[in-house]
């Protein structure tokens, strides 16, 4: 008979007392152990993408995509009285 813990290692996790109780209520309403919310939760994570992120000025602006840094500079002075 092969033990349930084949192929997993042992590791603690500290937790506050909030997400203790939290993980004791989910546990208990779902029927699993603790251990087993917590690979569930480990194995449902995915990290945030870079790519899937949303800016606020993304399209808000049209233009041929030139550079103000690309503008000389005393043409840039002009309209401030220079």
């Amino acid at each position: 008979m092969v033990p349930y813990t084949a192929g997993m290692r042992k590791t603690s996790v500290y937790l506050s007392d909030e997400l203790a109780d939290r993980l004791a209520r989910l546990a208990q309403a779902s029927g699993s152990s603790q251990a087993e919310v917590l690979r569930a939760a480990i194995a449902a994570y995915q990290l945030p993408s870079a790519a899937d992120r949303a800016f606020a000025l993304d399209g808000c602006v049209s233009g041929d995509g030139s550079s103000v840094a690309d503008i000389d500079e005393d043409e840039l002075l002009r309209g401030f009285g220079a």
